[in-house]
């Protein structure tokens, strides 16, 4: 049985849903954030040496990165659900957003996160100073990034609601960490395209399933 090394509030959750949606059963083991740095756990080091999450386990292999444990999982397990004939259009826009999801979309995402966060870590006389850089960063490079993201989605999500055909593909699911985290501070928020994805996601039985599974998630 595949187990999943599950660290709260990230990107394993996408990986607990790809499970439910295929009916694949799993082991769940959860790891929790240290309370002030956010950070996982030494114990995932025990795992993985860079001691992060995602990581499963399956018949003594251990896969780490969230894109290669869907490749595993869609050509170990699938038998072609969730995806797209090999050789087809389809098939090589699935490849690219499994890969887009964390190689494109998430950097900008992070720095937004770092930045927002960044005055509330500094000493008191300074704070000022590092909210006005840390603003500026934003303002000048990092929101731009995520306006051109947005748009992209929309112009993707516009044709069926879906990033791969006219269904739920592994590219949605890969899609969702970002989209969401887009949500929490991204902007996306006020995009109909990407609210309307979300709502339809969210409110799929698997989806819900993953995230009693999983536990507490919040992505922002």
């Amino acid at each position: 049985m595949i187990i999943v090394h599950h660290l709260e509030n990230s990107r394993s959750q996408r990986v607990l849903w790809l499970l439910e949606e295929l009916g694949i059963p799993y082991e769940v083991k959860r790891y929790e954030r240290d309370a002030e740095t956010m950070l996982a756990p030494p114990e995932l080091k025990a795992i993985h040496p860079l001691g992060k999450s995602p990581v499963i386990e399956d018949n003594g292999a251990i896969i780490a990165e969230t894109g290669a444990i869907f490749d595993y999982i869609l050509q170990t397990y699938a038998g072609g659900r969730l995806s797209a004939p090999a050789g087809t259009p389809e098939a090589r826009k699935l490849t690219y957003w499994l890969h887009y999801a964390e190689g494109s979309a998430m950097p900008p995402l992070l720095l937004k996160l770092v930045f927002m966060r960044m005055p509330e870590g500094a000493p008191g006389l300074l704070r000022p100073l590092v909210r006005l850089i840390a603003s500026t960063v934003q303002q000048r490079l990092v929101d731009p990034q995520l306006t051109t993201h947005l748009a992209y989605w929309e112009s993707e999500l516009a044709r069926t609601g879906w990033f791969v055909g006219d269904g739920l593909t592994a590219a949605d699911i890969m899609m969702s960490f970002p989209l969401e985290a887009a949500a929490s501070r991204g902007g996306a928020d006020k995009s109909a395209p990407v609210m309307d994805f979300l709502n339809r996601i969210h409110a799929r039985p698997a989806y819900q399933r993953a995230l009693e599974a999983g536990g507490p998630y919040a992505y922002a």
